[in-house]
């Protein structure tokens, strides 16, 4: 990851102004595929961090959360997560119950996310909440949320089938305390920003998953050329 930090790829649309490379989205999908082709979970991480917490705050922060966030993602000094999914909801926005309640110029994160990628390694999260209660796709915001803040820890690790060097982790956040300048974009404003970075990030994983097909069949080709069981190799 540092290394791949160094050649800017964890800020692929980050802009330069902000320590990013500022390549556009057929540049990305190219990259994510070339890593893909050799570690789908590599690619899983670059695409998630870009397409989902940094672009996030990209498309929607203010100039000092940008300012603020998007050179440490851009260098890898900290990793970005994306906290939508949870328990009983999946890529159902309008469902989620983690709630978040004023405390004076505070806002107060309760609730439980689930398959959140980066979930224990991330520095930084963006993570939806609802903040109308009752209003379901109408009262949902998006916060930013740093390691290391009470009330916030990762839970269960996922065992999964494949692409396992990508964290996969509950989170659980408790009485989570964070600034008035921590909420992203409108209060209540979320449901609609999430739809773009949901619709973002699927180029960077149909990009992973062409190279992952693709390294398949490179390697089902070198295989078949070489195997001398039925005759001689193919030409």
């Amino acid at each position: 990851i540092p290394k791949l930090a160094a050649l800017g790829l964890l800020g692929i649309h980050i802009p330069q102004d902000y320590g990013g490379a500022g390549l556009d989205a057929l540049s990305g999908a190219i990259v994510i595929e070339e890593i893909a082709r050799v570690d789908g979970a590599v690619a899983l991480i670059i695409a998630s961090h870009n397409a989902l917490c940094a672009g996030h705050l990209l498309s929607f922060g203010n100039e000092t959360q940008k300012k603020k966030y998007l050179p440490t993602l851009a260098t890898g000094e900290k990793l970005g997560a994306w906290a939508l999914t949870e328990p009983g909801s999946g890529s159902d926005a309008a469902a989620l119950r983690t709630n978040a309640s004023r405390d004076q110029d505070h806002w107060l994160l309760n609730g439980e996310k689930q398959f959140i990628t980066q979930g224990s390694t991330a520095g930084i999260y963006v993570i939806m909440a609802s903040t109308s209660h009752g209003e379901g796709k109408r009262g949902i915001s998006a916060f930013i949320v740093e390691r290391g803040m009470p009330g916030l820890s990762a839970g269960k690790l996922e065992n999964k089938l494949g692409v396992r060097a990508s964290d996969t982790a509950a989170l659980h956040l408790e009485g989570v305390r964070v600034s008035q300048n921590n909420l992203i974009g409108e209060l209540n404003g979320a449901f609609e920003n999430v739809l773009r970075i949901v619709q973002g990030g699927r180029i960077g994983i149909a990009a992973m998953a062409v190279g992952i097909a693709r390294g398949a069949f490179e390697e089902a080709l070198r295989y078949a050329q070489e195997r001398k069981q039925f005759g001689k190799p193919i030409a």
